[in-house]
């Protein structure tokens, strides 16, 4: 009577690491890691021993020392009684606003120009690939000098405002005042309820949110379309008036005036803050136009077809087939224009505009002579902006993209 029984086991051996296929990628992967670290090392123990010769360490107790100049723009107080810190931290906000203005901007001039660039109307076509093609095919660097050499020359003098017979004179109902020397407007003055009519501004804008993803299962479970951009204004502005009215007016607008030489009072947005986000915004929005057209591109003509056989209109066949579709394609290289707008922004001192690296990267580091620890901050900083720019847009990416069963 035969028996079966399982055939021997083949004792583990160390050729099979390398020859066998259950084994092979793992024994890559460590072999790969093991030399990058060991790369790692060795350049970081060059990198101790180099300084230690020179009588230098990795300290980073400079940011608490004295900064000693003065910036020019600013979101929050500074004075050049303050730490190299607080400069730093005042550069790194400036470099946040002119990158956000400047993804704003360049999404709306992108999209826009991408969808024009489409048009039947060929004036309009050719006039939206000129400004591609020319802002595409010229250094960015030039557009920030040029764009800051035109608003400095061809806008007036503070002394123009002056007098009677003056040359130039106040916009927007004397509130805005524009010269060679930037654009001056009014400036908040928070009183008492001033957060409490903030909480209700963030509430209303947080129902625009909610109102909108309602009126959108509506449509996909009715069809039935909601009036959402009359009704979004009413959600944003209604409550806010009437809290505004109730709580007193707690916030009130200090307009900027002549005196002197130059204007007092308001908010002053410098020229090289005016130059770097139109240039950012143009530069940027160039690219962003021809993504946008490319995913246009992508959506089947046949979609097109299907929505003008149904009746809906040109701008409703955009707005509601084919634009949700060529999200798809659009969002991913969209991402990448947004971290290079960022980086960019780094050549703001170029015209003076003080960001990161001009502070933290620049002055400090001339002053204090810690080049290595102000370089590795600076890189932190953009490595963490552009992670979060990247999370943020790959989250908004998932929640548009087609689900499939």
């Amino acid at each position: 009577m035969a028996t079966l029984t399982d055939p021997p086991r083949q004792s583990f051996q160390i050729g099979q690491l390398i020859y066998d296929t259950r084994y092979r990628s793992t024994t890559i992967q460590v072999v790969a890691f093991i030399l990058i670290m060991a790369g790692i090392f060795w350049l970081g123990n060059n990198l101790i021993t180099n300084l230690a010769e020179r009588g230098k360490d990795i300290d980073f107790g400079f940011l608490g020392n004295r900064a000693g100049y003065d910036i020019n723009q600013m979101l929050i107080q500074y004075s050049n009684d303050s730490t190299h810190a607080r400069a730093a931290l005042v550069g790194i906000m400036n470099t946040l606003l002119v990158a956000f203005l400047g993804c704003i901007t360049a999404t709306i001039i992108g999209v826009t120009a991408g969808i024009l660039r489409l048009s039947k109307n060929w004036i309009i076509a050719r006039l939206m690939s000129v400004y591609v093609e020319g802002f595409r095919n010229i250094p960015l660097l030039l557009w920030i000098l040029i764009i800051f050499a035109v608003v400095t020359e061809s806008a007036p003098r503070p002394s123009d405002f002056r007098g009677e017979d003056a040359e130039a004179s106040m916009i927007l109902f004397d509130s805005v005042a524009v010269t060679n020397r930037g654009i001056y407007i009014p400036s908040p003055d928070w009183g008492p309820n001033s957060g409490l009519l903030i909480a209700i501004f963030l509430i209303s804008f947080v129902g625009i949110f909610v109102y909108r993803a309602m009126a959108r299962r509506k449509q996909e479970a009715t069809g039935a379309q909601s009036p959402v951009f009359l009704v979004g204004l009413a959600l944003f502005f209604i409550p806010t008036l009437i809290a505004f009215f109730i709580l007193g007016r707690p916030v009130t607008l200090n307009y900027p005036e002549l005196g002197g030489f130059n204007f007092t009072g308001g908010i002053q947005l410098r020229n090289s803050l005016i130059a770097l986000w139109i240039a950012l915004s143009l530069y940027t929005g160039a690219f962003i136009a021809e993504i946008v057209r490319a995913g246009i591109l992508a959506v089947d003509k046949g979609q097109t077809e299907a929505s003008s056989a149904l009746g809906m209109r040109p701008k409703r066949t955009m707005n509601l087939v084919v634009l949700p579709q060529a999200l798809r394609v659009i969002i991913p290289p969209i991402i990448s224009q947004y971290l290079n707008l960022t980086k960019n922004s780094s050549l703001a001192i170029a015209v003076g505009y003080m960001d990161a690296r001009a502070t933290l990267g620049g002055i400090t580091i001339s002053q204090t002579g810690r080049e290595l620890e102000g370089m590795l901050l600076l890189g932190v900083f953009y490595l963490i902006v552009s992670l979060i720019i990247s999370g943020v847009m790959n989250i908004y990416n998932n929640s548009v993209k087609l689900q499939e069963r």
